[in-house]
């Protein structure tokens, strides 16, 4: 199993750390305020020597490379460093190609590794560049965003997107480190925060309604920073840890992690990525209320946990309707051709993530696809 250490003294600062346990590749989840400044100690003692090549998009780069590369180099760790432009159009073959290209020149061997330092475009990215790079290296996540720090930097999904659809191209590949510095959230604008904050809530709903109930209280001081952010965070990740400790290619449990996701992807792929009209957490939280409004078309949830779910993501500022998305959206053939191509169809059939209520989430193979049509369609014109 995963274990959790509640509180460590390092440094004068208190540390949480999930441990993903997957025999020979599990690792470490280290969670605090003020990790950054000790980030090369960390990475020393797990890879002793190594020469590492650093990716951030240019936005992180300019907050917070400095930083982070002055405790590679008080470790005595060479690096080098490659920048990429910010945003979801970066996770594309291009990208992949040049990064792979540059690791190369830097001359990386196979004992040395990849290090993604920045949210979930380039953690994603920077992970499949690392699992095919001499067929696959080292790879240590330094997320700089709450979605990347409570879910994409865990578990080993790694990938880019095509233009039949969202991490349709990639690997796992399981990181050495994570090390999520929850100060460096201070840094992001409330609109990302956000964005992440639904994974967050995604992990009450999906399977543990006290976490949600306490989220439904304390979120505020979660956006505020302190000890109900790292809980938060530590929450997430462990609740994450454990599912990947079960089922680590998803084959079935870890399904459920996807909640809201398809419907998200699908409203994501229909707005072109353009982020200015849709972010992955927005999707998301629009993909969570859809699944339980679905879920009261079947008949498995009653209205009452519906509005719970509305107000609390409502409460919080995230969008929870299709109309919340500016612009016009494509009719519900078209979301129905992407939902389509999405990951978890298996011989044509749909699969969902369903709910029988806060916490109690389960997978749900050979949906009808005319139920969610015509369930689409309504939406649209609501």
């Amino acid at each position: 199993m995963v274990d959790t250490v509640v509180a460590k003294a390092l440094l004068g600062r208190d540390e949480k750390i999930v441990r993903v346990d997957l025999d020979a590749r599990s690792y470490d989840i280290k969670i605090g305020r003020g990790l950054l400044e000790g980030a090369g100690a960390e990475i020393a003692a797990v890879m002793p020597g190594a020469r590492l090549a650093v990716v951030a998009d240019e936005t992180v780069a300019g907050l917070h490379l400095k930083a982070f590369s002055q405790s590679l180099k008080a470790a005595g760790l060479e690096h080098t460093v490659i920048t990429v432009p910010a945003g979801e159009s970066t996770k594309c073959f291009r990208e992949f190609e040049r990064l792979c290209d540059e690791v190369l020149a830097a001359r990386l061997e196979r004992g040395d590794a990849v290090v993604a330092l920045g949210g979930g475009v380039v953690g994603d990215l920077t992970g499949f560049v690392a699992s095919a790079v001499r067929r696959g290296m080292a790879f240590i996540q330094v997320p700089t965003t709450l979605l990347a720090q409570v879910d994409s930097s865990v578990g080993g999904k790694t990938g880019i997107n095509s233009r039949h659809g969202k991490n349709l191209i990639g690997a796992f590949h399981q990181p050495a480190l994570v090390l999520a510095d929850t100060a460096i959230l201070d840094t992001l604008p409330l609109r990302d925060f956000r964005a992440g904050y639904a994974e967050v809530a995604k992990y009450g709903l999906l399977g543990d309604a006290d976490f949600f109930a306490w989220l439904e209280t304390n979120w505020q001081a979660v956006f505020a920073g302190g000890a109900e952010r790292d809980e938060a965070v530590a929450r997430s990740c462990q609740a994450k840890a454990d599912v990947v400790a079960a089922d680590e290619l998803e084959s079935g449990r870890r399904a459920l992690l996807n909640l809201g996701h398809t419907f998200g992807h699908a409203l994501e792929s229909a707005v072109a990525y353009e982020t200015e009209r849709l972010v992955h957490g927005e999707g998301v939280s629009i993909g969570m209320m859809l699944a339980h409004e679905f879920s009261q078309r079947l008949g498995l949830i009653g209205e009452d946990t519906v509005e719970r779910v509305h107000k609390h993501l409502s409460d919080v500022g995230l969008p929870v309707r299709l109309q919340d998305i500016p612009g016009q959206l494509p009719p519900a053939g078209t979301l129905m051709d992407i939902i389509a191509q999405d990951k978890k169809v298996s011989r044509g059939a749909l699969t969902f993530i369903l709910t029988r209520g806060i916490g109690e989430a389960f997978v749900e193979k050979g949906v009808d696809p005319a139920l969610v049509s015509d369930f689409l369609k309504e939406k649209l014109e609501a």
